[in-house]
């Protein structure tokens, strides 16, 4: 009978499985232990390419002040092309794995970067929207390589596909696509400072995994983290972030960050970008020249994540008031058939009168931060300006709304007492020039009568406070600059202290005029800064902060957008903001004559008594109606405080072209009776959790 294995078969197939168990064990020790250890860069071969890349810190999230989430980051693939790698194979190979890489992309549906100025299709011809940034770099081209600028499309794309020594059975469409990438690694290496070539950003997984498939030379995967918002509202207040702008590089540079960074461009992104940013960490990666397959991968720091920020605003507040604004605007321009006399814009600023607290701040017209990008260059063009953050960096004459400070002033130089009148006839005519005159004697031919400084506030009474200012100092400058003081001691023509860019405004003082005007001071200037038409200029924030100051009795509180930090596991509670007085008023009786005053101008006889005459909550309020000098058409400005017996939030609304400052009052009531309504059912999240 024959045997069914013979010996020497046995010993045979025993051979070959120790072999194959030898080579896999083999394989399994250099993958998971001498690759992953890390490898001396004099133990590596000569066809290995080193890079290095920095690991982007996950950035800090941005919650509101009740810990409602506005902005978090999420994980990101991008597509990288490393020049040195690409470059050290040959043109037919280079040329090859561009072409395989451009048409996975076309496939995939992938946007990826081409900067060159030429239409990708047939005619080809210069790009239309050419930006500074391609003409810039397609100069330094044409300088690099002695092109004449005048060249056509046609010839430049044939003088670059012999350069690039791109087959000429390839197609011309496809050989400007094949250029178009070429072009970025060459720019990199005529400009110095520009950053790694990133091909595609923030592509899928699906994308990711086939790019890995195809083992292209010189391409790579990057984690980065995107900015995702979740909320369409606080679009100026939140900022977003962007590329390093060449104006910043060096200052971003000496801080460590590569120049492919993300990092704030506006807002609390921008002002907050130290505490959010984290810190980046730095990996080297060693891929085969021959093949482009990672080979070791050695993290030489690991990222620190950014820190958690809270900031002050309400995000239902925010919503409210800014639905308020545009709601008013819009309702007011489709009523107006002349273009020149609609309202180009507006702005809002909520605060809390007892802490600098900004609980809300809106500026009208906003933007979509989602098409930003493809956007961008018409927003900077529009001539409303719907980039302009007006309440921090918008700057208004005050009208009316200066009275106080003009009250406050002529009190604390005995100008005036708490029961002095003056009898206003209408006009002012102490002088041959200027000749105020009070608003109602432009409709009726006389003034309000005699009054006092409280009955002057109600009824915004211009003839009073022109005739208080004339009797302020000894002469022309010294009234000018007890208006100016007191306007300061009050936070308008100074910085606030908000974090947020801010302007400082134009505050009208006799050293102003000669500084800035190069001319003189004289008694002419000070009645009309008395009223609030002189060269003075503040912001909404500023405007916000003199009613508060007004309503606490004389506290002046740095403004703030910052509540709290935590760090990047919540652990750790790293800042809680405490209030932080600028000045403090030590005249609290003029103070409080002043808000009597405001009390009294949403009572009967005053000027937003139409408004408040049944509100359930006192208001304390001080309207303002601007000349403007572009337009026929007066700004409305309008400052108050509530509840006028007990106050917590201040407002002040500005609206361009919106009349007059009781025209504005409605977006001001709407607001409060937000807050108030709303108050006592405050929307709250735990970190990390959205609120729908």
């Amino acid at each position: 009978m024959q045997k069914l294995f013979k010996p020497f078969r046995i010993v045979l197939i025993f051979i070959l499985m120790a072999a194959m168990m030898t080579y896999y064990v083999s394989a399994l020790y250099r993958m998971q232990l001498y690759r992953a250890r890390p490898v001396a860069e004099n133990d590596m071969p000569r066809t290995v390419v080193k890079r290095t890349v920095s690991l982007m810190a996950a950035r800090g999230n941005i919650y509101d002040r009740n810990g409602v989430l506005l902005a978090s980051g999420r994980p990101s693939y991008n597509i990288t092309v490393n020049r040195d790698s690409v470059m050290a194979i040959t043109p037919a190979k280079r040329n090859e794995m561009i072409h395989t890489l451009v048409y996975a992309a076309i496939d995939g549906d992938v946007q990826y970067v081409d900067t060159l100025p030429i239409t990708r299709g047939a005619p080809f011809t210069y790009v239309s929207d050419m930006t500074k940034e391609q003409r810039r770099r397609l100069d330094r081209y044409f300088e690099y390589f002695n092109v004449d600028p005048n060249i056509s499309e046609s010839d430049l794309l044939a003088k670059m596909r012999k350069n690039y020594k791109i087959d000429y059975t390839v197609g011309i469409a496809e050989a400007r696509l094949i250029i178009g990438v070429r072009y970025e690694l060459e720019m990199r290496a005529i400009i110095d400072n520009l950053p790694p070539y990133t091909f595609a950003y923030d592509v899928s997984t699906q994308f990711v995994s086939l790019v890995e498939e195809r083992g292209l030379i010189g391409v790579n995967i990057e984690k980065k983290y995107i900015r995702e918002y979740y909320t369409n509202y606080a679009t100026h207040l939140l900022g977003y972030i962007g590329q390093i702008s060449s104006e910043d590089k060096e200052k971003y540079k000496e801080l460590g960050y590569p120049m492919d960074a993300l990092v704030g461009k506006t807002g609390a992104e921008y002002a907050f970008e130290s505490l959010l940013h984290g810190v980046d960490g730095e990996q080297k990666i060693y891929s085969s020249g021959d093949t482009g397959a990672v080979m070791n991968i050695d993290t030489k720091v690991e990222p620190v994540p950014g820190k958690h920020i809270y900031l002050t605003i309400d995000i239902r507040l925010q919503e409210a008031v800014e639905d308020a604004l545009r709601l008013h605007i819009t309702t007011v321009n489709a009523t107006i058939e002349d273009e020149d006399k609609k309202i180009p814009g507006g702005a809002v600023v909520v605060t809390d009168v007892n802490t600098g607290e900004v609980l809300a701040s809106a500026s009208y017209p906003t933007y979509d931060r989602a098409t930003l990008s493809q956007d961008f260059a018409y927003m900077q063009s529009d001539q409303t300006y719907p980039m302009l953050n007006r309440a921090a960096q918008g700057i208004y004459n005050p009208g009316s709304t200066f009275k106080m400070v003009t009250a406050f002033a002529a009190l604390r130089d005995g100008a005036i007492g708490r029961w002095s009148q003056i009898d206003d006839v209408g006009k002012y005519t102490r002088y041959d020039s200027p000749q105020p005159t009070c608003w109602i004697y432009q409709s009726n031919g006389h003034g309000h009568g005699p009054l006092d400084v409280v009955e002057a506030i109600q009824k915004s009474c211009n003839y009073f406070f022109v005739a208080a200012s004339d009797r302020l100092g000894n002469n022309a400058e010294e009234g000018g600059y007890a208006l100016a003081n007191a306007a300061s001691e009050f936070g308008l023509g100074v910085k606030t202290g908000v974090e947020i860019p801010e302007k400082t405004g134009v505050l009208s003082s006799p050293e102003f005029v000669k500084k800035v005007l190069k001319t003189g001071w004289w008694r002419g200037d000070t009645l009309l800064t008395s009223f609030g038409q002189g060269h003075n200029q503040f912001t909404p924030l500023q405007l916000a902060n003199y009613a508060a100051t007004i309503a606490n009795g004389g506290t002046r509180y740095e403004l703030t957008m910052l509540r709290r930090i935590k760090g990047a596991d919540f652990s750790e509670l790293l800042y809680v903001h405490e209030p932080n007085a600028a000045n403090v008023i030590a005249e609290t009786e003029y103070v409080q004559i002043l808000q009597e005053g405001m009390r009294a101008v949403t009572r009967q006889g005053g000027t937003a008594w139409s408004v408040f005459k049944d509100y359930p909550l006192r208001i304390a309020a001080k309207t303002g109606t601007v000349q403007s000098e572009t337009s026929n058409v007066n700004n409305g400005v309008f400052v108050c405080y509530a509840p006028a017996d007990k106050p917590e939030i201040a407002i002040s609304v500005v609206v361009e072209k919106g009349v007059s400052g009781s025209a504005v009052t409605g977006v001001a009531k709407n607001i409060l009776d937000y807050y108030f309504k709303a108050k006592t059912n405050v929307l709250t999240a735990a970190d990390g959790e959205l609120v729908p």
